[in-house]
């Protein structure tokens, strides 16, 4: 629990916690009728494919037990492949699978899954083990994405993604996601990875926090994680924000990641999204959100917003870093 001196100086810094989200953000912004949008990976990929953005190609959609046997075609045709739950969060539940070695499937972290299991687990996702609610879900069948090189010294294993956190249409803050040996290569902060705040003027990494700490190098590569520059850093801006378009969600969580062939991608998207990014940016979303504010009080009510382009560079001017004190240790989440 927080102490009231450290809450005191969250709050001054702007980080707002968990009942300010779910309150002013989550329910304030969000409507319900949106949900489905983005709680369901398969509709969320079919929206996105339906306004031509880029999504990984989805191979197949396993929706009962009997049809669980079609993952060796998939796997004969495809050879690597990732398995999701389409009502998943948190990334619980995704699987990653490499290649086949003699009958069995090699994950990411190099584990050996047999046929069985495999099956075991395809059958967990349909009984709903991973789903929002615990209601009976489909299993997620996707092209593995191939990262690129640029996180490849401060990265463990899977596959770095990048959440951008669009409000209101503009893009406010944005991280690095980094699998660590803990989070078995899996880029989910609950279980282990990394998050690097992103300058969203530059595309370039800052400090990080790991499991509520503030930290300035990788706890397995021992490398830096600031000083990164992302590649393609105005496309993955503009990609995210134009799901506020596409979603009508007012407070909105963008999960982008960076192909080798196929550039920025969008894996998921979030009307919950987490708090942590603060913590590692080391500025609260209450301040941006303001200038933010300021600026839409400025252009009247009913005015029409910006085109995606135009809302990206403003943010850009607004949000540029600044070095800031740090946050008090250990940084841990608001509750």
């Amino acid at each position: 629990m927080l102490g009231i001196k450290t809450w005191r100086a969250l709050r001054r810094r702007g980080v707002i916690g968990i009942n300010q989200r779910n309150s002013d953000y989550v329910l304030g912004l969000n409507e319900r009728k949106y949900f489905p949008l983005v709680d369901d990976k398969i509709r969320t990929k079919q929206l996105a494919l339906d306004a031509g953005l880029q999504v990984p190609e989805k191979y197949g959609v396993i929706r009962t037990e009997q049809g669980i046997p079609k993952i060796e075609q998939i796997a004969e045709q495809h050879g690597d492949f990732v398995i999701k739950p389409a009502q998943g969060a948190g990334g619980d539940g995704i699987l990653v699978i490499t290649d086949r070695i003699q009958g069995y499937y090699r994950t990411a972290s190099g584990r050996l899954i047999s046929r069985e299991d495999l099956g075991f687990h395809l059958s967990g996702i349909i009984s709903g083990l991973y789903s929002l609610g615990g209601q009976r879900d489909q299993a997620l069948i996707e092209y593995r994405v191939q990262p690129t090189d640029q996180f490849d010294s401060i990265s463990i294993g899977g596959v770095p993604d990048i959440r951008i956190i669009v409000l209101k249409g503009f893009p406010l803050l944005a991280m690095v996601r980094l699998p660590t040996q803990q989070s078995d290569g899996k880029a989910n902060l609950h279980q282990g990875a990394i998050g690097v705040g992103v300058d969203i003027a530059t595309g370039q990494t800052l400090a990080g926090t790991w499991n509520d700490l503030k930290i300035d190098n990788h706890p397995d590569t021992g490398n830096p994680v600031a000083g990164v520059r992302i590649t393609d850093w105005q496309a993955c801006l503009e990609l995210a924000t134009g799901f506020y378009e596409l979603t009508g969600l007012g407070y909105l969580g963008v999960d982008l990641v960076l192909d080798k062939h196929r550039g920025p991608l969008m894996l998921e998207l979030n009307a919950r999204a987490g708090l942590r990014i603060q913590i590692a940016n080391n500025d609260g979303m209450l301040r941006r959100a303001q200038i933010l504010q300021d600026y839409l009080d400025t252009q009247g009510q009913d005015a029409p917003l910006p085109p995606v382009k135009q809302r990206v560079q403003l943010a850009q001017k607004w949000f540029a870093h600044e070095p800031r004190s740090v946050l008090p240790e250990p940084a841990m989440q608001p509750a």
